[in-house]
Protein backbone atom coordinates (compact mmCIF):
# COMPACT_ATOMS: atom_id res chain seq x y z
CA UNK A 1 0.00 0.00 0.00
CA UNK A 2 1.07 3.55 -0.89
CA UNK A 3 1.08 5.81 2.07
CA UNK A 4 1.79 9.26 2.68
CA UNK A 5 2.94 10.95 5.91
CA UNK A 6 4.12 14.27 7.03
CA UNK A 7 4.30 16.14 10.34
CA UNK A 8 4.94 19.63 11.63
CA UNK A 9 7.66 19.88 13.75
CA UNK A 10 6.25 18.42 16.44
CA UNK A 11 5.46 15.22 15.03
CA UNK A 12 8.75 15.04 12.58
CA UNK A 13 10.87 12.91 15.36
CA UNK A 14 7.48 10.58 15.20
CA UNK A 15 6.64 10.45 11.63
CA UNK A 16 10.27 9.13 10.82
CA UNK A 17 9.89 6.42 12.87
CA UNK A 18 6.42 5.62 11.24
CA UNK A 19 8.24 5.90 7.71
CA UNK A 20 10.57 3.30 8.83
CA UNK A 21 7.61 0.78 10.08
CA UNK A 22 5.59 1.26 7.16
CA UNK A 23 8.77 -0.08 5.10
CA UNK A 24 9.24 -3.15 7.64
CA UNK A 25 5.73 -3.91 7.15
CA UNK A 26 6.15 -3.81 3.60
CA UNK A 27 4.20 -1.10 2.76
CA UNK A 28 5.85 2.06 0.19
CA UNK A 29 5.70 4.94 2.91
CA UNK A 30 5.86 8.69 0.81
CA UNK A 31 7.41 11.30 3.12
CA UNK A 32 6.08 14.49 2.62
CA UNK A 33 7.96 16.91 5.38
CA UNK A 34 8.79 18.15 7.33
CA UNK A 35 12.54 17.22 7.66
CA UNK A 36 13.73 18.97 10.90
CA UNK A 37 12.77 20.64 14.19
CA UNK A 38 12.31 24.79 12.79
CA UNK A 39 8.66 25.52 13.37
CA UNK A 40 6.38 24.97 10.52
CA UNK A 41 2.70 25.38 10.05
CA UNK A 42 0.78 21.46 10.61
CA UNK A 43 -2.14 22.80 7.90
CA UNK A 44 0.34 22.96 5.50
CA UNK A 45 1.44 19.07 5.90
CA UNK A 46 -2.19 18.15 6.54
CA UNK A 47 -2.93 19.28 3.28
CA UNK A 48 -0.48 17.84 1.64
CA UNK A 49 -1.30 14.58 3.30
CA UNK A 50 -4.97 15.00 2.41
CA UNK A 51 -4.73 16.17 -1.36
CA UNK A 52 -2.23 13.04 -2.12
CA UNK A 53 -5.59 10.71 -0.58
CA UNK A 54 -7.86 12.87 -2.73
CA UNK A 55 -5.90 12.53 -5.76
CA UNK A 56 -5.51 8.94 -5.27
CA UNK A 57 -2.04 9.34 -5.73
CA UNK A 58 -1.99 7.05 -2.25
CA UNK A 59 -3.74 4.75 -0.60
CA UNK A 60 -4.47 6.54 2.65
CA UNK A 61 -2.11 8.51 4.75
CA UNK A 62 -0.75 9.37 7.89
CA UNK A 63 -0.01 13.06 9.79
CA UNK A 64 1.31 13.94 12.93
CA UNK A 65 1.49 16.70 14.87
CA UNK A 66 1.23 18.26 18.41
CA UNK A 67 -1.56 16.72 19.94
CA UNK A 68 -3.14 15.67 16.29
CA UNK A 69 -6.37 17.91 17.21
CA UNK A 70 -5.00 20.60 14.50
CA UNK A 71 -3.89 18.55 11.82
CA UNK A 72 -7.18 16.12 12.22
CA UNK A 73 -9.36 19.19 12.00
CA UNK A 74 -7.16 21.07 9.12
CA UNK A 75 -6.98 17.27 7.04
CA UNK A 76 -11.00 17.04 7.52
CA UNK A 77 -12.02 20.33 5.32
CA UNK A 78 -10.33 18.55 2.32
CA UNK A 79 -13.63 17.29 1.00
CA UNK A 80 -13.23 13.24 0.38
CA UNK A 81 -10.74 12.97 3.28
CA UNK A 82 -11.98 11.01 6.44
CA UNK A 83 -9.06 11.75 9.32
CA UNK A 84 -9.37 10.20 12.40
CA UNK A 85 -7.26 11.57 15.52
CA UNK A 86 -6.63 7.67 17.19
CA UNK A 87 -4.40 7.09 20.05
CA UNK A 88 -5.39 3.35 20.42
CA UNK A 89 -5.65 0.42 18.01
CA UNK A 90 -9.57 -0.07 18.48
CA UNK A 91 -10.18 3.41 16.77
CA UNK A 92 -7.24 2.66 14.37
CA UNK A 93 -8.91 -0.19 12.96
CA UNK A 94 -12.18 0.44 13.90
CA UNK A 95 -12.39 3.79 11.81
CA UNK A 96 -11.24 2.32 8.31
CA UNK A 97 -13.31 -1.21 9.10
CA UNK A 98 -16.68 0.92 9.54
CA UNK A 99 -15.84 4.38 8.36
CA UNK A 100 -14.04 4.42 5.62
CA UNK A 101 -11.40 5.95 7.57
CA UNK A 102 -8.49 7.02 4.99
CA UNK A 103 -6.03 9.47 6.79
CA UNK A 104 -4.64 8.71 10.76
CA UNK A 105 -3.38 11.10 12.68
CA UNK A 106 -1.65 11.17 16.01
CA UNK A 107 -0.26 13.43 18.18
CA UNK A 108 3.26 13.27 18.58
CA UNK A 109 3.78 14.90 22.13
CA UNK A 110 0.45 12.53 23.16
CA UNK A 111 1.21 8.90 22.50
CA UNK A 112 4.91 6.74 22.93
CA UNK A 113 6.71 5.23 19.87
CA UNK A 114 5.61 1.27 21.24
CA UNK A 115 2.00 2.52 20.92
CA UNK A 116 2.08 4.60 17.84
CA UNK A 117 3.71 1.54 16.17
CA UNK A 118 0.41 -0.57 17.21
CA UNK A 119 -2.02 2.35 16.20
CA UNK A 120 -0.39 2.49 12.77
CA UNK A 121 -0.36 -1.45 12.37
CA UNK A 122 -3.80 -1.56 12.81
CA UNK A 123 -4.70 1.59 10.52
CA UNK A 124 -3.30 -0.35 7.72
CA UNK A 125 -3.69 -3.74 8.37
CA UNK A 126 -7.83 -2.54 8.48
CA UNK A 127 -10.31 -2.61 5.39
CA UNK A 128 -13.48 -1.03 5.06
CA UNK A 129 -16.31 -4.25 5.75
CA UNK A 130 -18.69 -2.49 3.25
CA UNK A 131 -21.46 -3.92 5.62
CA UNK A 132 -24.76 -2.12 4.67
CA UNK A 133 -25.14 -0.30 7.96
CA UNK A 134 -21.80 1.25 7.29
CA UNK A 135 -22.52 2.05 3.27
CA UNK A 136 -25.60 3.74 4.63
CA UNK A 137 -23.97 6.09 7.19
CA UNK A 138 -21.26 6.42 4.76
CA UNK A 139 -23.13 7.87 2.02
CA UNK A 140 -24.49 10.07 4.60
CA UNK A 141 -21.23 11.27 5.91
CA UNK A 142 -20.86 12.26 2.12
CA UNK A 143 -23.83 13.69 1.19
CA UNK A 144 -23.42 15.82 4.54
CA UNK A 145 -20.20 16.98 2.92
CA UNK A 146 -21.50 17.61 -0.39
CA UNK A 147 -24.60 19.53 1.18
CA UNK A 148 -21.91 22.24 2.95
CA UNK A 149 -19.31 22.50 0.31
CA UNK A 150 -20.85 21.65 -3.01
CA UNK A 151 -18.31 19.34 -3.73
CA UNK A 152 -18.55 15.77 -4.26
CA UNK A 153 -15.75 13.82 -2.88
CA UNK A 154 -13.39 11.45 -5.38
Amino acid sequence: MRIVIAADHAGVDLKDKIGHWLGELGHEPVDLGTHGHAPVDYPDFAEAVALAVRKHDADRGIVVCGSGVGASVAANKVPGIRAGLCHDTYSAHQGVEHDDMNVLVLGGRIIGSELAKEVVQAFVRAEFSGQERHKRRLDKVIALEKRFTGVQSE
